[in-house]
């Protein structure tokens, strides 16, 4: 699904007026996830899941066919659990 059709789907499903209107919230909470998760916050959907910031640490490697080998520095990641309801909501679906 593209972006466009998610927003279709939004604004019949959320009884927005028009496609900029889903669009822009849509837009409002993607920047409200991302700026919570920048701070090191989580956010919590009973149900649905929790959007989290998780440390990732430093890892070494071989490059595979050669005797190179890299370091991938520690960072930050997005990370997304889903929720028991969107489990079963899925498993439903099969």
């Amino acid at each position: 699904m593209t972006k466009a059709d998610f927003v279709e789907l939004l604004k019949e499903n959320g009884e927005f007026s028009s496609k900029a209107a889903a669009e822009n919230a849509l837009k409002a909470f993607l920047d409200t996830v991302q700026d919570v998760l920048v701070k090191g916050d989580s956010v919590t959907f009973v149900g649905f899941g929790t959007f989290s910031a998780v440390d990732v640490p430093e890892k070494s490697g071989k490059i595979p066919g050669s005797d190179k080998t890299y370091t991938k520095a520690a960072h930050k990641a997005p990370k997304f659990k889903a929720g028991k309801s969107l489990k079963e909501a899925v498993e439903a679906g099969k």
